[in-house]
C-alpha cells in the first residue's frame, strides 16, 4: 500500500497533518498524490489497452517478437505512437518476452594440451611448522571443515594466497593475507 493511500483512507480518523507528520511525508505530497490520481488512472486504464494489443502482436508471432518488434508492428498498425520503452516496460509487467536465437560465444578456451596443475600437498592441510605449506582456491566449492586440532584455514569463493602456519604451543596462528582475509 502507498503511504498516501494510507493517509487517504484514514484522514478521516486522524487528520491529515498527523499522519503526513508520522509518516514523514509532506502534506503537498500528499494533496499532490491526491490531485493527480485520475491522470494516474487514466495512464493504467491506456496502459491496460495497449497490453491488449501488445499481447495480440506477440500471438500472432507465435510468441517469437520482443519489445522492438513489437513496437514496430505497433507502429505499422496505426492509431497511437508507441515508445519501445514503454513497450518493454508493459512486457516486462505482463510476463512477456521473445525468443533470443543469439549463441554464447566463448572468450576463453582451454587449451587441452596443456597439463593440469598437480595437487602438491595430497589434499593434507596440516602444517608442521610455520611457512611450510601454502595453499589457494581458484575454485567457488566449499572445502570440508577440518579437525579441531588441526592447523588449517580454508578459503572459499576467493583466489587467494593464504599462510597456514602454528605457534610453539600447536595453536593456529591468526593474521591477514594481502587480499585482507582473516586467517
Amino acid at each position: 500500500m502507498n503511504r498516501c493511500q494510507f493517509v487517504e483512507d484514514q484522514q478521516r480518523r486522524f487528520g491529515v497533518k498527523r499522519l503526513c507528520d508520522i509518516l514523514g511525508i509532506a502534506r503537498s505530497s500528499f494533496y499532490y498524490w491526491r490531485r493527480t490520481a485520475p491522470d494516474r488512472a487514466a495512464r493504467q486504464a491506456a496502459d491496460e489497452r495497449l497490453a491488449a494489443r501488445i499481447r495480440k502482436v506477440h500471438r500472432d508471432s507465435d510468441g517469437t517478437y520482443g519489445a522492438p518488434r513489437v513496437t514496430a508492428e505497433l507502429r505499422d498498425e496505426g492509431g497511437q505512437t508507441v515508445n519501445h520503452k514503454r513497450v518493454a516496460r508493459i512486457m516486462r509487467a505482463i510476463g512477456l518476452e521473445g525468443v533470443r536465437l543469439r549463441r554464447r560465444h566463448r572468450t576463453t578456451v582451454p587449451d587441452p594440451a596443456a597439463a593440469k596443475a598437480p595437487d602438491l600437498i595430497g589434499r593434507d592441510f596440516t602444517a608442521e611448522a610455520p611457512n611450510t605449506k601454502y595453499v589457494g582456491s581458484g575454485s567457488r566449492r566449499e572445502l570440508p571443515p577440518p579437525a579441531p586440532t588441526e592447523p588449517c584455514v580454508t578459503v572459499s569463493r576467493y583466489t587467494a594466497l593464504v599462510t597456514l602456519s602454528t605457534r610453539s604451543d600447536g595453536q593456529t596462528a591468526s593474521g591477514r593475507t594481502s587480499l585482507g582475509i582473516a586467517v
